[in-house]
């Protein structure tokens, strides 16, 4: 642990558990769930912005690898939008017949307030954004993910805590825990969806960059889908089809460029070793060989010499 390193723990606490996670829940007040979750699909667009000016990401747009990356991501964003921007025809599913699913509404806002809400998210995205690439960067020289996660969620916890005392001053009520959905929500959120996530995306982004890990972002909307119809008998439309199947293809485009972008370098750091390895045998045949040609001449010559 290094003061370097420690800066880099304290920012990244500030950053998502505190500062991003405060304005997706108040710009999700503002505006609706649904508005909300789908402003958080633009994450793969500015980590893959961030991470290519932080040359964090190699792209070369004349290979045909670094253009799939490009639109994979592209068309993994807008099938995201598609999937919660247009509904299109209903499909009557087996188990979803007769039942009037109206959404997840909330309270009528007003513009100014959609507009403010909107800003919030885009904020929040954009510190999610630079969470993940500075995590990145953190595990280079501090290579240790589950460390390195127990720190970011005891440095953010105290961190988002001060933020609550300073917002909440003069409201004791807002801190009563309520045995109730919204603990679990708590715990749920904190044990999952903030441990065991950085932890499984710090695994992930040290062999395969910050890109590839925002990339699988927008699979959780195929899933709350999926999930939402069976579990809740919600109604699927035909446009969220399109969208999953849209965002299939574009994680496919990315992982497919991703694995064409690594491929040569690891094929030429194995080589490399293995010549190495080849050379390091050969080297040590040869001194062994020299060591007993010597020790037998040696025998050889003592019983003719006498002053040996």
């Amino acid at each position: 642990m290094t003061i370097s390193i420690f800066a880099k723990i304290l920012l990244l606490g500030l950053l998502e558990p505190t500062i991003d996670l405060n304005l997706y829940f108040t710009g999700m007040k503002y505006t609706t769930a649904t508005f909300a979750s789908t402003m958080c699909n633009i994450l793969p667009a500015f980590a893959f912005l961030m991470a290519w000016a932080l040359r964090l990401e190699k792209v070369n747009l004349r290979k045909l690898h670094s253009q799939a990356k490009i639109l994979g991501t592209l068309v993994t964003v807008g099938g995201a939008m598609l999937m919660t921007l247009i509904k299109g025809a209903k499909l009557d599913l087996p188990w979803t017949k007769g039942y009037d699913n109206h959404g997840s509404t909330s309270a009528l806002n007003t513009h100014d307030d959609t507009i403010k809400g909107a800003f919030m998210i885009g904020v929040g995205c954009l510190c999610w954004s630079s969470f993940i690439i500075l995590q990145a960067i953190t595990l280079k020289k501090y290579p240790a993910e589950l460390s390195l996660t127990a720190l970011i969620c005891l440095v953010g916890s105290i961190e988002g805590s001060i933020f609550a005392l300073i917002m909440e001053r003069g409201n004791p009520s807002a801190w009563f825990i309520h045995f109730d959905s919204s603990l679990l929500a708590a715990v749920y959120s904190g044990v999952i969806c903030s441990g065991v996530a950085y932890y499984l995306q710090g695994v992930t982004m040290k062999s395969k960059g910050p890109v590839f890990v925002t990339a699988f972002n927008p699979l959780s909307m195929v899933i709350v889908t999926i999930l939402g119809s069976f579990v809740l008998s919600e109604i699927v439309y035909l446009g969220r089809v399109i969208g999953a199947l849209a965002i299939a293809i574009g994680l496919y485009l990315v992982l497919w460029g991703k694995s064409k972008d690594q491929s040569p370098l690891t094929s030429t750091n194995d080589k490399v070793a293995a010549t190495a390895s080849e050379m390091d045998t050969i080297n040590e045949s040869f001194e062994t060989s020299n060591e007993e040609c010597v020790a037998i001449d040696v025998t050889k010559l003592r019983p003719n010499d006498e002053s040996v």
